[in-house]
């Protein structure tokens, strides 16, 4: 095929294009890298993101009603998260039964099993802070722990990863550990050193333990020299802004705490309120919605990964680790809001639950179940989405109504995952690439392709291929719009007189990347 005008120009400012990144100045710091200035983060197309959302308040405040009353809450409050903010909530019923005081954005609610993510993320500060490594051991910084009997005499010794990520070996142990909020450092120091059972060998399975959460809060208490509480509110709770989050309940406002209850013979009855103590960490947080968003705010800000000066208590890759599966596994059956079949794959992180559908959408979630509470939130790092609710009834099913609201947002708001931006080497190469496809000239090659490019298939193989693939479309007239995949990778399309093909290709890690594959195929 001739090379045309559109072509030749095309070539000419590819080969303006600076063949690898300006990088910036080494890095002399540990943990800090060096980096591309030029790198252009994911971004979204649509600008009415919140307004679709919000103009769903209605459906969602039915859902929410309910649901409300068809599980005898006493009361509820819910919220949803977007652009670093909360940008819609909602309220049910009442916080306490006696004084019936409206449920609002600043009543206090137990979120049970959602603090275990704040525990981690202290356990992720120390980490930066240079006091700890992920895969020491355990005992090094609870000596109680030395004491325990592993099954077998292969069995590694417990990590902080592992009881971060639930693959200690300890059982189950939500019915209990529900029940031992109260005990002191000292109790939980003596329920160690005495030895705990096992249900299996360290890493070598999930299995849900609040035990080991306990046990974390034991270890950041003896690393930081301050109780995990105050090590909290200190390099959490302040820099985030969440002035009213507590461990305690006694001394807080009655017209704001709510109190659980559970319902049994067709009523109300309420559950005694745990004091704070060495269980606290992993289920003993007391919250409200106003505070929390700021936290699933927080978290949804890790993304995309960006040069933007960092903020918070800790590192966006530090955030982006929590939210990372460990043992992820196959849930086969799993069923999408229409009752398709709809596989998932499901994993612990750190504190947090991560999932992945059959559609590639990723969300990351925690649920909460004490006596008198139920709650659950989950965060979508891809649309920037984050969805709360919160419920003084014992062990309200607060996941099945996020659940609900998930869905018809994503189906009736239609919103969209950033889309990421071609990178400059891409759109150089592209360039490059759609006009070596027109003229197959020969001395730009060696500046193009990689080394392994002509060695799997030799040149006059390639180009034979390559014409023939794009023969049915004709001269062609137009170069599309790159998609990037990656930083080194995408595809555009090739439009001609007569059709249309699709060009994809993927790039070398050398310091100047090269084109390492090249697919061409007709578009149907």
């Amino acid at each position: 095929m001739k090379l045309s005008v559109f072509f030749a120009c095309l070539l000419f400012m590819a080969s303006c294009e600076t063949a690898s990144p300006p990088a910036d100045q080494q890095a002399t710091q540990p943990g800090v890298v060096s980096f591309n200035p030029t790198f252009k983060a994911a971004a979204f197309t649509e600008t009415d993101r919140v307004q679709k959302v919000v103009a769903l308040g209605p459906e969602i405040e039915a859902l929410l009603q309910q649901t409300a009353k068809d599980n005898h809450y006493p009361g509820m409050v819910y919220g949803i998260v977007m652009e670093g903010k909360l940008i819609w909530s909602s309220s049910y019923g009442i916080v306490n039964t006696d004084n019936k005081v409206p449920v609002s954005n600043k009543s206090l609610f137990k979120i049970a099993s959602m603090s275990k993510s704040f525990t981690a993320m202290a356990i992720m500060k120390l980490v930066e802070m240079g006091k700890l490594e992920l895969d020491d051991e355990a005992a090094d910084y609870m000596p109680e722990m030395k004491n325990l009997v592993y099954l077998t005499k292969d069995a590694t010794p417990i990590t902080i990863e592992n009881l971060l990520t639930m693959t200690a070996g300890f059982p189950e142990d939500n019915p209990w550990g529900d029940r031992q909020l109260e005990d002191t450092p000292e109790e939980l120091q003596t329920l160690v050193a005495e030895g705990l059972s096992f249900s299996n060998i360290p890493s070598f399975g999930y299995e849900y333990s609040n035990t080991g959460f306990a046990i974390l809060g034991q270890i950041i208490s003896n690393v930081s020299g301050q109780p995990y509480q105050e090590f909290i509110n200190e390099n959490i709770f302040k820099p985030l802004g969440m002035n009213n989050t507590y461990w305690e309940f006694e001394g807080l406002p009655e017209d704001l705490l709510a109190l659980g209850y559970r319902w049994e013979d067709e009523q109300w009855k309420p559950e005694p309120l745990l004091h704070d103590g060495a269980f606290g960490c992993m289920g003993g947080l007391i919250t409200s919605l106003d505070d929390f968003s700021k936290y699933v705010a927080y978290h949804l800000s890790a993304y995309p990964p960006k040069n933007d000066d960092e903020y918070g208590p800790v590192k966006r890759s530090s955030l982006r680790s929590m939210h990372k599966p460990k043992e992820p596994s196959l849930m086969a059956n799993a069923r999408d809001a229409d009752g398709n079949t709809c596989p998932m794959i499901s994993g612990y992180g750190y504190g947090l639950s991560a999932r992945k559908d059959c559609n590639a959408v990723v969300y990351i979630r925690h649920s909460g179940g004490l006596p008198g509470f139920g709650s659950d939130y989950r965060f979508y790092p891809e649309y920037d989405l984050g969805i709360i609710s919160f419920a003084n009834r014992t062990y309200a099913g607060a996941g099945a109504i996020n659940n609900e609201v998930a869905n018809l947002i994503f189906k009736k708001a239609g919103l969209q995952p950033r889309i990421l931006p071609a990178s400059d080497i891409l759109l150089a190469a592209q360039t490059k690439v759609a006009s070596w496809l027109q003229t197959n000239e020969a001395g730009v090659e060696e500046a193009l392709f990689a080394e392994n490019f002509f060695l799997d298939f030799s040149r006059d193989r390639r180009i034979k291929e390559y014409n023939q693939a794009l023969a049915p479309i004709g001269n062609v007239t137009k170069v599309g719009e790159m998609k990037a995949i990656n930083q080194l990778r995408g595809v555009f399309t090739l439009t001609g007189e007569n059709g249309s093909a699709e060009v994809f290709f993927t790039m070398s890690p050398e310091k100047t990347p090269k084109v390492q594959q090249l697919d061409v195929r007709l578009k149907e």
